[in-house]
């Protein structure tokens, strides 16, 4: 029997209960209801110095966030547009993940990364996505085939945080389905390649 698969969550705004949080929320929530582990960071935990590479990451919420993203297995990443990209406090954390170059998975190799982008209006939420996934290709990290471009003029989360359109419910729940069966179907692959080189090695002794 397989491990639990570990999906972290990353994004949102310096703002509580952002838009772009609730969001994320919704698609961890999912993803638990699959079986998964997951873990937010978000709002306070992304505020850490600007990443210089000469210094690394010397902050603690620096080192949390590459700790979490080292051990997890799938990851969701969702900003709000600023001026039709990925916000400054999104993408300084994501600049962070250079930090994991010489790690044995580098980057985000063999992850599945969900991306969810939030604006008030189609055309930032639309280029905040594809900024959102070029990022991940950049880091080496696969992005599920479904993204999701939320309108926020159009869209409202309950005081709950759910999700008041069907629709945009529905692609959320998609985005960690295909989150959860990646890396539950890798997880499954490196156990059975442990197993392999394990019974090699048996027989070579």
């Amino acid at each position: 029997m397989h491990r639990i698969v570990n999906v972290v969550g990353v994004g949102g705004s310096s703002r509580p209960e952002s838009t772009a949080e609730q969001a994320l929320r919704t698609v961890l929530d999912a993803a638990q209801k699959r079986g998964a582990s997951v873990r937010l960071i978000s709002g306070p935990s992304l505020a850490m110095p600007l990443y210089d590479p000469r210094h690394g990451a010397g902050a603690p919420q620096a080192r949390r966030l590459l700790s979490a993203i080292a051990g997890a297995d799938g990851l969701v990443l969702a900003s709000p547009a600023y001026h039709g990209g990925i916000s400054g406090l999104v993408k300084n954390a994501l600049d962070h993940v250079e930090e994991l170059r010489e790690d044995i998975r580098p980057y985000l190799s063999e992850r599945a990364v969900g991306c969810v982008a939030v604006a008030h209006g189609w055309q930032g939420a639309v280029s905040t996505l594809a900024a959102l996934r070029d990022v991940t290709h950049a880091l080496r990290g696969w992005p599920t085939p479904l993204g999701a471009a939320i309108n926020t003029s159009t869209v409202r989360f309950s005081p709950a945080g759910a999700c008041e359109d069907p629709h945009v419910q529905g692609q959320l729940e998609e985005i960690a389905a295909q989150v959860v069966e990646f890396a539950t179907m890798r997880v499954l692959a490196a156990s059975r390649e442990e197993n392999a080189r394990r019974r090699a090695a048996r027989h070579a002794e």
